[in-house]
């Protein structure tokens, strides 16, 4: 059986990016800077990125280009006792997949909720009251069943199924060339409403000197 391959370049380095940037830098990374020095905080983020995040990328993609296998098959080529860190690496990306579109479907509803920015001034107990509904007494009381959450979910899982089910060149990549610019422009937009908004100016003063200063 013949493996599907790529069908450019631009598409397999758009899915690289898209795949290596992740919700962490997007959602977690401003409030991690934010409580860890301001601008200082590149400091540790780019050597980790530099001695971790790059030399096992690079790892991986040498490995999967040479051994043409998936994950466990290339470290089972490897050494047959490594083959478990094949496994590892496949629940991950599951893992990780499953919150990824469970946050997504967070995310599509918000959209509809920021036209009236329906969450208030107590945006977290608008989210876990009046969004997830979860029980008073304990968070593992999830309550009745949700269908404004599992709506979203569904679409979520639905486009996500949509790129996997046509494959590489027809789904994976298409799908990085249009969802990757898409993201920049909403990036560069989000960063637009947030530089207007009032006392961003002084917001942007102060991280400046307390980088300094640190």
């Amino acid at each position: 059986m013949q493996r599907e391959q790529w069908g450019s370049r631009a598409g397999f380095i758009l899915a690289a990016v898209g795949s290596a940037v992740g919700l962490g830098n997007i959602w977690r990374f401003p409030y991690m800077a934010y409580e860890n020095g301001g601008g200082a905080f590149f400091i540790p983020y780019l050597f980790a990125m530099l001695t971790a995040g790059i030399p096992f990328m690079i790892m991986e993609f040498g490995l999967g280009k040479k051994l043409r296998g998936s994950s466990p098959v290339v470290f089972s080529k490897l050494n047959t006792k490594f083959e478990w860190l094949g496994w590892f690496q496949v629940l991950i990306a599951a893992t990780i997949g499953i919150y990824y579109v469970a946050v997504i479907g967070w995310a599509i509803s918000y959209f509809g909720f920021s036209f009236g920015q329906d969450w208030g001034t107590d945006t977290n107990a608008f989210f876990f009251s009046d969004y997830l509904k979860l029980g008073e007494n304990s968070p593992t009381n999830l309550g009745d069943w949700q269908w404004h959450i599992a709506i979203p979910m569904i679409i979520a899982w639905a486009i996500t199924f949509a790129a996997v089910f046509r494959g590489v060149k027809g789904g994976i990549e298409k799908a990085s060339k249009i969802m990757m610019p898409l993201l920049f422009i909403m990036v560069l937009l989000l960063i637009g409403r947030v530089v207007m908004l009032p006392g961003a100016l002084d917001g942007l003063t102060t991280c400046f000197r307390q980088t300094l200063a640190n």
